[in-house]
């Protein structure tokens, strides 16, 4: 069973991710564990109470373990998992994609859609630099395509920095038209290439994003900034006031220099690409949230990336039929 479809009373056995240790003492003195389980549909807290020290040994973050036990709702503490026994999972017990969290979209389509975009921009400058980065043969694109977008808040894992980008860029691309005065091709350009510093700022390790030595001495931003800014000048008669627009939008994209800008936006491509970017992350925020939400929880816990806690409303028959 997927963890979404655990029910009160149901028995369990089989492999899932460990996303969260926490080694807990009761009131006798003796120690348990409180786990947190998942899959890639969500996830579910669980108690380890016996044999807590060998159990531990195996119960690392991003870990696979294969649990034995019975799913119920409690009334007083709410969903989770009793653990009657547990153990390293075998490598044929499970899929690890169906573990870890993805994107909605497929690799595939979400190329084919960045694709279809690439070819709307008309700038022959800027058709050249994004040749550069998006072009099938480029290092950089194998890359950019793997990449996650984040460590932990929106998107972090595999394919997450082209998901994330390419619906800021696509947001990006309707919103131009009904504003006066925006460049819509230096507006999708920037949108495209405001995160790409992730790829040296990051690394994935299986399942498991984290800082890179680049990332924690120099920042994503600056090293986006340096990125782009070595392409732009292999590129013969690329204009400097372009350059310098296309430059601004990815120093500028944190919106205030308390969020990691060195500079606050100043054009209406940069500002534009910066509020998409914050829409697009606060909104991928709350799909982690739901992923990690225990089956019949309504409430998440306080985040610190909206603020807050998130609320996620049962859904409706015909949503229901939609998803179907």
């Amino acid at each position: 069973m997927q963890v979404r479809e655990f029910t009160d009373g149901c028995d369990v056995a089989q492999a899932l991710l460990v996303r969260e240790v926490e080694l807990r003492r009761r009131r006798d003195g003796s120690d348990y564990l409180r786990l947190l389980l998942g899959d890639r549909t969500g996830s579910v807290p669980a108690v380890v109470w016996e044999n807590v020290e060998r159990v531990r040994e195996c119960c690392l973050p991003g870990e696979v373990v294969h649990v034995t036990g019975r799913f119920c709702i409690h009334q007083r503490y709410g969903p989770q998992l009793a653990i009657q026994d547990l153990r390293g999972a075998a490598d044929h017990e499970y899929r690890r994609d169906a573990l870890l969290d993805g994107p909605a979209r497929t690799p595939d389509q979400m190329e084919a859609d960045l694709r279809e975009l690439l070819n709307t921009v008309q700038n022959p400058h800027l058709r050249r630099l994004l040749r550069m980065v998006f072009g099938g043969g480029s290092q950089v694109w194998r890359r950019y395509r793997d990449a996650p977008a984040a460590k932990l808040y929106h998107q972090a894992y595999r394919h997450g920095l082209l998901e994330h980008s390419l619906t800021v860029a696509q947001a990006v691309s309707a919103l131009s038209p009904i504003f006066s005065g925006i460049d819509r091709d230096l507006a999708v350009t920037g949108a495209l290439l405001h995160d790409i510093g992730k790829l040296d700022a990051y690394q994935l390790d299986g399942g498991s994003v984290s800082m890179a030595d680049e990332g924690r001495l120099q920042g994503e931003i600056p090293l986006g900034y340096y990125r782009v800014r070595r392409a732009i000048e292999t590129i013969d008669g690329f204009p400097e006031g372009l350059a310098q627009a296309v430059l601004h939008i990815i120093l500028s994209h944190h919106g205030t220099l308390e969020h990691g800008s060195p500079v606050v936006p100043c054009t209406r491509e940069a500002t534009l690409v910066h509020m998409v970017d914050n829409l697009g992350g606060r909104l991928g925020s709350f799909d982690r949230l739901e992923k990690q939400l225990p089956a019949g929880e309504r409430w998440s816990a306080y985040d610190k990336a909206l603020g807050g806690g998130a609320f996620f409303a049962a859904p409706t028959l015909e949503q229901r039929r939609v998803a179907a």
